[in-house]
This record gives structure tokens, C-alpha cells and sequence, in this order.
């Protein structure tokens, strides 16, 4: 395992609910783009297993998990993010609310994270 997937990984574990605390889906997530061409950004809210559009990307959630009771800390939600006409997706993956920087998406013109999951 590389250095980088170790340190993944750790930090993945450390973002987790703490030991004997129940992980909830939630129905859904908020989140933020940020579109570094013009530097406006969104909060969009999208329930799990809907695509939401910001700009020229489009969001797909497929889980959205928290602490139980707790919805606003240490959210980490499973993405797909593609770009409008393009069959691949820019990002695939878990994004944590408290560690946005550690599995960021690389686009050239937006950025997402987020920020929690939705309950109702």
C-alpha cells in the first residue's frame, strides 16, 4: 500500500463516527459548488439517488451518512459528479463534510464538497 493510500486511509477512519456510534443515511445531502471561473457559488440540496444540476455539472448522491443524531457533524457523502455532455464522471467517490481536501475533485472550473446530510 503507498504512502498515500495509507494516509487515505487513516484519515477516512478518523472522519468516522467514533467506535460504538451508529452511522444513519441520511435522505439526503447539502452541498456547494463553487464555479472558479466567475467565483459564485451554490448550496444545492439533492436527495439520495437524484442527480441535481449547478452550472454545467450534474450531481448525482448516492448515500449520504452521519453520526446518529447528529446529521450536521461528520457527514460523508458518496458522489458522482459529471460534466454536461460528457459520459465520464469528473469524480466518483466519498467526500467527508470535516476533510473537504481529502478526496477533493479535480476539475479545471468547479469544485463541490459537502456540507450535510439532510434528514427529512
Amino acid at each position: 500500500m503507498t504512502r498515500q493510500l495509507r494516509l487515505a486511509a487513516a484519515l477516512i477512519l478518523a472522519a468516522a463516527p467514533a467506535l460504538g456510534q451508529e452511522a444513519q443515511s441520511g435522505s439526503g445531502a447539502v452541498l456547494r459548488t463553487l464555479d472558479k471561473l466567475n467565483g459564485t457559488t451554490e448550496d444545492i440540496t439533492v436527495s439520495a439517488g437524484a442527480t441535481q444540476a449547478s452550472g454545467r455539472i450534474e450531481v448525482v448522491l448516492e448515500d449520504c451518512r452521519y453520526p446518529a443524531g447528529d446529521p450536521a457533524r461528520d457527514a460523508y457523502a458518496y458522489l458522482t459528479v459529471r460534466e454536461v455532455g460528457v459520459a465520464d464522471p469528473v469524480f466518483s467517490g466519498w467526500m467527508i463534510a470535516s476533510a473537504p481536501a481529502l478526496n477533493p475533485m479535480d476539475h479545471p472550473r468547479y469544485d463541490v464538497w459537502v456540507l450535510r446530510c439532510t434528514t427529512s
